[in-house]
């Protein structure tokens, strides 16, 4: 995504003013087509934007609609806002009382174009640079372009601007009183019809004072009857399509001039499963709501947790909700009671899947549960190594510079003499490390929202076993490779190496003899160690050694005398037991380590794609053969070792 892009986007499109019935009381109405999944200009934006419609969230249901984005200028709210067919639909009530309100349903039934400007905050976007293609909602987009990968849809506005030119919209007037279609083109016909023999009268008039020859004006009603004719007809057999079964679908097609085989089209796929227009609950759980209520059901993430990532309220409500199930969880997310799973699972997930309210809140719930599993795992990878990004799963090549850059003394010439460039070079390359799971069949059919909510938080401890497994033998196979020798001035063995305080003071003078990088380099490295690595077997006595200011010594007529303690406070401990010499080949209860910090000079880096370094869960299609729901949770890294210099490895024992 490239810096300084609006961090959140607006979109017009047409709206449709529906008055009720011929009773006064009744509200109006609106609906939209609000987008098309196309891309669109969009100010604060360089190049066309495309809005992921899977990304798409919805707060809530019953959102607030203004007049020209002021909050003081209500004019009504919407009662339904789902994606269907590729499309984001909206339909809604003009139930503000307010003159906004009234100059918005009197102008629209009087034909004015409204607009509706549709408010949304990004929270991801892809930036698609010139000559390469993406694929999103079912289309194929060229690049340069913008998608939007994730958003919350916030506002709608009555508006007068357009910038999705291919959303759809109606005006109708008020029932009571306005004519059909027949009654227009007739009075149009009669008022021509007059208006024609008005001119042949005056015509004839004109004829007895100036004699000339006249040809009688061609009659226009021939024609208008022709046209009502026609139209009677199309009416007709768009009645005889929907047959009485979709009357919505009636109405739009008779008022906005559909052929007979759009109507036909759009009857097709309104009678295919989906979730009915009809009886939407306005509950107050938003998806906020249901998807920390998810993780209190599933009993794996802890209040602390939680207080993270919601508020006071949110988790008040979500506690109302605890050991809601998974068919309980879809019905609130659709905000309407769904198909029964056992009589037809098909119709049920088509259902409860054709909104991104469920969808978005399972993901969510996965991808908490994941990041859960990853980050209970052995962490301690991160002290020692530095953590870097790279852009594709290509071997990549990184440079370090040597330099001789000290100043020398400038003689009577006054002559500045130049520094001396070089470089070391270190590889690494970026693997997919992932794995599937599924909201299966057994899962709905048993109701069990904490199944479901254990296996992400499995995959993501499997995650951070994936790191570990490739670091630690990583670490431990470079005993004896050349990078840890006594050559390399950062490896030292016998009985005087085992942990002490004295054996602390050699590994560090070790450390701090090794020279900067270069042949024949005369020059100091110039870098501290900072970070002590034990096995586990050592920890108690490395954290005693960092945090006693003095020690008990023995003298040699055997006295114990105190003495002060020169390491203590000098190195952040870190321990693993993968180092140890019980699971892993060249592991040690002895051997321990001096590092540099990673950020100044590594021995091991550890490479992310995109610099994602925790795993990532998505939604997927299910295999025809598999009844369910999948989710794909992976993760993009690689392992490499550095710069033998960061570090000094002491064997502990002979």
């Amino acid at each position: 995504m490239k810096n300084n892009l609006p961090q959140s986007l607006v979109f017009i499109c047409p709206i449709s003013i529906e008055a009720a019935a011929s009773d006064e009381k009744a509200v109006p109405k609106f609906s939209m087509v609000a987008y098309t999944g196309g891309p669109m200009r969009i100010e604060g934006f360089d190049h066309p934007v495309v809005v992921d419609l899977e990304g798409i969230s919805v707060d809530r249901q019953n959102i607030p609609i203004r007049l020209d984005h002021n909050p003081k200028q209500g004019v009504g709210h919407t009662d339904r806002v789902a994606i269907e067919n590729g499309q984001i639909l909206a339909e809604g009530l003009i139930s503000r009382d307010t003159s906004w309100a009234r100059d918005v349903t009197k102008s629209g039934q009087r034909g004015f174009p409204w607009q509706a400007s549709i408010g949304a905050s990004i929270l991801d976007a892809q930036f698609i640079p010139n000559g390469q293609t993406i694929h999103v909602n079912g289309r194929t987009f060229e690049g340069p372009l913008y998608v939007v990968r994730k958003s919350i849809l916030k506002e709608i506005s009555f508006v007068d601007s357009a910038a999705d030119d291919k959303t759809s919209a109606r005006i109708a007037a008020q029932s009571g009183d306005a004519p059909s279609m027949e009654t227009e083109i007739q009075e149009q016909a009669d008022k021509t019809a007059e208006t024609v023999t008005s001119q042949e009268k005056h015509t004839c008039t004109c004829q007895t004072k100036t004699p000339q020859t006249i040809q009688a004006a061609a009659d226009p009603v021939v024609d208008m009857r022709q046209r009502i004719a026609a139209e009677t007809k199309r009416i007709q057999d768009i009645r005889t399509v929907c047959n009485g079964k979709y009357t919505d679908i009636e109405a739009k097609a008779i008022e906005e001039g559909w052929d007979v085989t759009k109507c036909e089209l759009e009857v097709l796929r309104a009678s295919r499963p989906k979730l009915p227009a009809a009886h939407v609950r306005t509950a107050n759980h938003n998806a906020a709501i249901l998807e920390a209520s998810a993780l209190m059901t599933s009993g794996e993430f802890s209040l602390t947790s939680l207080e993270k990532h919601f508020d006071e309220k949110t988790l008040e409500a979500a506690s109302k909700l605890r050991g809601v199930g998974i068919q309980e969880l879809a019905d609130l997310a659709c905000g309407q009671p769904l198909p029964k799973f056992r009589s037809d699972p098909a119709a049920w997930l088509q259902a409860a899947f054709s909104t991104t309210s469920l969808p978005g809140i399972l993901s969510n719930v996965a991808h908490k549960m994941l990041l859960e599993g990853f980050n209970l795992t052995d962490q301690t990878w991160r002290s020692i190594c530095k953590i870097a990004s790279v852009s594709d799963f290509k071997e990549h090549t990184r440079y370090r510079l040597t330099n001789d850059f000290k100043f020398e003394k400038v003689g009577p010439d006054g002559e500045l003499k130049h520094g001396k460039l070089g470089e070391e070079q270190f590889g690494n390359k970026a693997d997919t490390h992932g794995i599937m799971f599924a909201l299966t069949r057994q899962m709905i059919i048993n109701d069990d929202l904490g199944a479901f909510a254990e296996i992400p938080r499995l995959i993501g401890m499997g995650a951070g076993d994936a790191i570990n497994d490739a670091v630690w033998p990583l670490l431990l196979s470079l005993v004896g490779t050349g990078f840890f020798s006594t050559a390399n001035k950062n490896y030292k063995a016998g009985a005087d190496t085992a942990l002490s305080i004295d054996s602390l003071s050699v590994a560090r003078q070790l450390f701090r003899k090794q020279s900067k990088p270069g042949k024949n380099s005369k020059r100091p490295l110039g870098i501290l160690p900072q970070i002590l690595l034990v096995p586990t077997a050592l920890e108690d006595l490395a954290v005693q050694l960092m945090t006693s200011k003095e020690v008990l010594m023995t003298t040699a007529e055997g006295v114990p005398a105190p003495r002060t303690n020169p390491q203590a406070g000098r190195y952040q401990v870190v321990s693993t037991e993968y180092i140890g010499g019980e699971f892993l080949d060249n592991g040690s209860d002895n051997a321990w380590y001096l590092f540099a910090d990673p950020r100044i000079l590594a021995a091991i880096e550890v490479a992310f794609l995109n610099g994602k370094d925790t795993p990532t869960v998505e939604r997927a299609d299910a295999d025809f053969n598999t009844l369910g729901v999948q989710f794909r949770g992976y993760i993009d890294f690689g392992t490499r070792q550095q710069d033998n210099r960061a570090s000094v490895m002491m064997k502990g024992q002979v």
